[in-house]
């Protein structure tokens, strides 16, 4: 059952989200080469609960009923989703996705970006640039009276146009009180099919794109998502309302992008 949201509960979940993506923008000042996924964990736990919100993914279930052991999911070169915060130290040449979620005055905000440490090669960076757009271009898609779909060929489209593979076990998801609400969102699909998008959804759009082909494997620990053949993968993720006849991105890379720099 999906919920459209009311205009307050929108800036509800707009003030969610800000807090979400201004904590990824602290991350990035303390993300280069030597720095520990686990330290960056608890920077952003730090954050989260010192602006008044609790963050989400800590003790938060999967199907398999483990409790997810982090604050942040830290995903590191060939980690699709769901990477555990640990102690091996980021190098140059890396790249690890972050994503965060806060629980704020009753609603939830969800983000992710895919970092570079230090300097990384032309080929990941073409797959960070593929997958940033990949996200606008779904973005783009989520209009009133379009469908589900409509986001998940803009995605696939870009990327499978541009020699990257698309996840499919993995997707985006309806989002308020709750993490994950319906509908889902995937990164592939035919224009006009699927759920119609209306005023007042919020979805969180997150193309999870790999450098070669797409099949993933899970570790052990049941959270943990790889590629199949340790090609890297990126994770771009926004928390969108459809609100007043076009989409509104209620998270924020800006911040990041200040900090980071637009390399890609």
């Amino acid at each position: 059952m999906e919920f459209l949201k009311t205009e307050d509960e929108i800036e509800l979940m707009r003030a969610a989200n800000r807090l979400v993506s201004a904590t990824l923008a602290e991350l990035a000042k303390h993300i280069a080469p030597g720095v520990t996924p686990i330290e960056l964990d608890r920077i952003a736990e730090m954050f989260i609960r010192d602006h008044g919100a609790e963050p989400t993914f800590k003790g938060f279930p999967n199907p398999y009923g483990a409790p997810f052991p982090a604050s942040i999911c830290a995903s590191v070169n060939e980690t699709v989703v769901h990477g555990i915060p640990d102690n091996t130290p980021l190098h140059d040449g890396d790249i690890i996705s972050i994503d965060c979620g806060a629980l704020l005055d009753g609603f939830n905000g969800d983000s992710c970006y895919t970092f570079c440490v230090g300097e990384v090669k032309p080929a990941i960076l073409h797959l960070l640039k593929t997958t940033k757009e990949s996200l606008y271009k779904g973005i783009e898609a989520a209009l009133p009276g379009k469908r589900i779909g409509d986001i998940g060929d803009a995605v696939q489209t870009h990327c499978q146009a541009n020699g990257c593979g698309v996840v499919r076990e993995f997707v985006g998801h309806g989002i308020g009180k709750e993490m994950h609400e319906d509908p889902q969102v995937p990164n592939f699909g035919k224009r006009g099919r699927g759920r119609l998008l209306k005023n007042g959804l919020c979805i969180a759009i997150e193309p999870m794109i790999t450098l070669g082909k797409p099949q993933i494997i899970m570790m052990p620990d049941r959270w943990t998502i790889k590629t199949r053949d340790r090609q890297c993968a990126a994770h771009f993720e926004h928390t969108i309302a459809i609100h007043n006849g076009k989409p509104d991105i209620l998270s924020s890379f800006d911040e990041i992008e200040k900090i980071e720099g637009k390399k890609y």
